[in-house]
């Protein structure tokens, strides 16, 4: 929820602590007042969803929501922030879109990528797998569940690193 209100802050007009200037100010604040209302729904989905995992059938849904999720923010924060360790070492350089920022800081943007935004998505996808760990209990299918996860979440890390440092082409999922 925290970091719900660390784009709340900025989505009511708050300045501080940005990394540079943005192009468009309305436009900066209805992203972040979009991303707000996102965190806040992904903050209170796990406690919303908890009486639908006694009914059997939305069980297998309510697993393939948990593990999407638990993938895809895991592998968005491993990704970024290997991104931004590389950036930091200036190994990799990030470009910004001029139509978004008048000015910018580089090292400043990767250190607040790195230390606030990364490690909600990191946070929020353990949380997930965490969830739907617990749930399976024991047995055969929490193995399989959770390895194809960790495979998942391997398999599309290197993709988008390989895509990150121009390797391959870009891809974008989603």
């Amino acid at each position: 929820m925290s970091y719900a209100l660390y784009r709340g802050y900025y989505a009511v007009g708050g300045t501080g602590f940005l990394p540079g200037r943005p192009a468009d100010l309305a436009q900066f604040r209805l992203i972040n007042a979009a991303g707000a209302a996102i965190l806040t729904f992904a903050a209170v989905l796990p406690i919303a969803i908890l009486p639908l995992w006694r009914r059997l059938r939305a069980q297998t849904v309510l697993l393939v929501l948990c593990w999407m999720i638990a993938v895809g923010c895991c592998v968005h924060a491993l990704v970024d922030s290997i991104q931004r360790v590389l950036s930091l070492t200036g190994r990799l350089r990030i470009d910004y879109p001029t139509s978004a920022w008048v000015t910018i800081d580089h090292r400043a943007a990767d250190l607040q990528d790195l230390f606030f935004n990364e490690p909600w998505f990191l946070l929020e996808g353990l949380g997930f797998a965490a969830l739907g760990w617990i749930i399976l209990g024991p047995g055969s299918r929490r193995r399989g569940w959770a390895v194809s996860a960790v495979a998942a979440t391997f398999a599309l890390t290197v993709v988008g690193l390989l895509s990150a440092t121009g390797v391959i082409g870009k891809v974008i999922i989603g």
